[in-house]
């Protein structure tokens, strides 16, 4: 029998035989089962999961479903960062599940998928740029179930097709004229000056705005005049759990550091004059606040936790007031109120909404830069310059996504054609 079941004092404990090792027979067991039905039939379970490697199902059988939050166990979880996993998290519970959860993975078929794709794309019109994020988790998925742990033996998605377009979809960018940026500037130049000096430092260097509100006064080095991108920052909950972030009337958000985007992203930029005396005084006047706050001034502590997911290193960042003692490393971060409060990203959230509805200037955050990309491409900066500088994996990707064909650029085209033609 497989399977043996035997009553132990006031108890049931079920026994079955595996591999032996070293020539050495060797079980599995567990007790405290109530009745002896109770422990046969886990005494069952265990032996097929035994026999299925570890798994708890059958893969031929498992529900479309089930497999998606195995391969985002043991493929999201592991490999993707907090952002993506949320993104991934957001399509699979919204989209995916509800159409094609109920189906096994091994019935899902190329028409299967693309009919699911026509189908949201008629029902739900969502941009281009939407569709294919849910064609990425489709594609990510599939590959893992083939490719990597052999559930199916064909990937269903590869020849999966995007409906068409028929009108372009406008680019989101938006190249800032010398007018707008001064605008901006300006208007918070006075009222907000931690913003201020973030927007003044995303159009002099390009940093993603997650990098630009990671920044600590060590990464700036004066004398060189230099900037260091080592880290990025991100908000994640109390447990660093990529669900249930809030709870009605609490605040139970906190900033991480969060590694760069790809392992070019760390990088050390030069930084001209501007910048370095803008921020320069920034320090200056940030100092006096520290002195003007005193004891309430907010402080930030550097706190080494575990990822739930992968059981890796990260830093979580803690809060206290200046008259508290932290038995932890301080970090100085760059961009604080004047209080000290840290508000991350989520400082500019308020303030472009003052660009677009009072400015009357149609932007994000990322179009600084975009901008700063274009103007150096403008100006004739070499473009693996360029990719160094924003910490792109790829020329390719330079080109592609950030650098943007404005009217001078495309003026100069016809000019150089002119000269040509007339030679």
């Amino acid at each position: 029998m497989m399977v043996n079941v035997r009553k132990r004092g006031n108890v049931y404990e079920y026994r079955t035989e595996i591999a032996p090792v070293d020539g050495k027979r060797k079980w599995i067991s567990k007790s405290g089962f109530r009745t002896k039905a109770e422990a046969e039939k886990a005494g069952i379970m265990a032996y097929n999961e035994y026999m299925q490697t570890g798994h708890k199902f059958v893969p031929s059988s498992m529900s479309f479903s089930d497999f998606l939050d195995y391969w985002f166990k043991e493929h999201c979880q592991v490999n993707l960062k907090y952002h993506t996993l949320e993104a991934y998290s957001s399509i699979v519970k919204n989209h995916v599940k509800p159409k094609l959860g109920h189906y096994m993975l091994s019935q899902i078929t190329t028409a299967t998928l693309q009919e699911f794709m026509n189908n949201i794309y008629i029902e739900k019109a969502f941009s281009k740029n939407f569709l294919k994020s849910i064609m990425k988790v489709l594609k990510s998925a599939f590959t893992f179930a083939t490719d990597v742990v052999g559930f199916v033996k064909e990937n269903p998605s590869i020849k999966v097709r995007l409906p068409r377009y028929d009108v372009p979809e406008e680019d989101p960018a938006h190249i800032f004229t010398k007018e707008e940026i001064d605008m901006i500037l300006n208007r918070f130049k006075r009222t907000n000056h931690c913003v201020y000096y973030a927007f003044l430092t995303a159009y002099y260097t390009g940093l993603r705005v997650s990098e630009v509100f990671g920044l600590t006064w060590e990464d700036i080095d004066f004398e060189k005049k230099t900037l260091r991108v080592d880290r990025n920052i991100l908000k994640k909950n109390q447990k660093g759990a990529t669900k249930h972030r809030h709870i009605s009337g609490n605040a139970t958000t906190v900033w991480y550091f969060g590694t760069c985007k790809t392992p070019k992203s760390h990088r050390t930029i030069d930084i001209g004059d501007t910048l370095v005396n803008a921020l320069k005084e920034y320090k200056e006047e940030q100092e006096r606040y520290k002195i003007e706050y005193g004891d309430s001034y907010m402080k930030h502590y550097a706190k080494e936790v575990k990822n739930i997911y992968t059981n890796k290193r990260e830093i979580k960042i803690l809060n206290a007031c200046a008259e508290i003692d932290v038995a932890l490393p301080e970090v100085n971060l760059v961009f604080v109120k004047n209080n000290g409060v840290f508000e991350g990203t989520d400082s500019v959230k308020y303030p472009f909404k003052v660009i677009h509805y009072e400015l009357g200037i149609p932007c994000r955050f990322h179009d600084f830069r975009d901008t700063h990309a274009t103007r150096l491409i403008e100006a004739g900066a070499d473009i693996k310059a360029v990719s160094k500088r924003l910490g792109h994996s790829t020329i390719k990707t330079t080109y592609d996504i950030y650098v943007r064909v404005t009217t001078k650029m495309e003026s100069d085209i016809v000019d150089k054609f002119e000269k040509v033609a007339n030679m």
